[in-house]
């Protein structure tokens, strides 16, 4: 089974949390929005919220600038 990150497929691990994902991707970003089927996942909730099977994850980095 897999799931669906930023539109490409991505094994999925049972019981792996968004934060895991994140790590396991190499994002680095300080700063990030993450959706989970459309849903916004509030940043306080990314280290505890596990990823079902099948889920699309939209994680998508913010950047300042002027």
């Amino acid at each position: 089974m897999t799931i669906t990150v930023n539109g490409k497929e991505q094994e999925f691990i049972e019981g792996e949390t968004i934060a895991m994902l994140m790590k396991r991707m190499n994002f680095i970003f300080p700063l990030v929005v993450v959706q989970m089927d459309g849903t916004t996942i509030p940043g306080s909730r990314i280290a505890t919220t596990t990823i079902p099977k099948g889920s699309r994850v939209d994680i998508m980095h913010l950047i300042s600038g002027g």
